[in-house]
């Protein structure tokens, strides 16, 4: 099987939501797949800076972030409780860490740096969402998942920072 088509080269895509659709590449539903392709991708990367105890969280991230860009198109598994996980994850990892008092910027480790591009653009994927759901019915858990996942790795690359031993920079 031929990974091009050619059926997209004159600025539509096909979709898939009830049914396959083919809408233009500029539509929302495929800025917020970008904008969650891209996130994703940022994630993978953040994985190949981490220790191996740190990988199986983030593959879950990823694997939840499909789902997310499922819930837009058609349909999905992400539910309440990967929301919950993300928040019991961002506890568990608040609770080793000094309490932070000041806005930080970003960078530090390699893998806290890559934490804070992931936060970023998962603020962009959740801006593009929004947008989406002005036009299109977007489920509120994928609003939701993307919200915390955004505090999830601003907390991550704090903790990153402090198991590498590197001081962040405040603000």
């Amino acid at each position: 099987m031929k990974i091009y088509t050619r059926t997209g080269d004159k600025g539509s895509t096909q979709i898939y939501a009830d049914k396959a659709v083919r809408v233009e590449k500029d539509d929302l539903v495929v800025q917020s797949y970008g904008d969650m392709d891209e996130l994703n991708s940022h994630v993978g990367l953040l994985a190949a800076y981490v220790d191996d105890k740190h990988k199986t969280m983030l593959f879950d991230i990823q694997r939840n972030l499909f789902q997310a860009g499922f819930a837009i198109s058609a349909s999905s598994t992400l539910a309440q409780t990967d929301i919950e996980k993300l928040e019991s994850l961002i506890d568990h990892i608040t609770g080793q860490m000094p309490p932070n008092t000041s806005f930080v910027l970003p960078g530090g480790s390699k893998a806290a740096a890559q934490a804070h591009v992931c936060r970023a653009v998962c603020r962009r994927a959740e801006r593009a969402v929004i947008s989406l759901s002005k036009h299109y019915d977007v489920p509120e858990v994928v609003h939701a998942y993307l919200n915390r996942l955004s505090d999830f790795f601003f907390t991550f690359a704090r903790f990153m920072n402090v198991e590498a031993g590197v001081e962040e920079v405040r603000v």
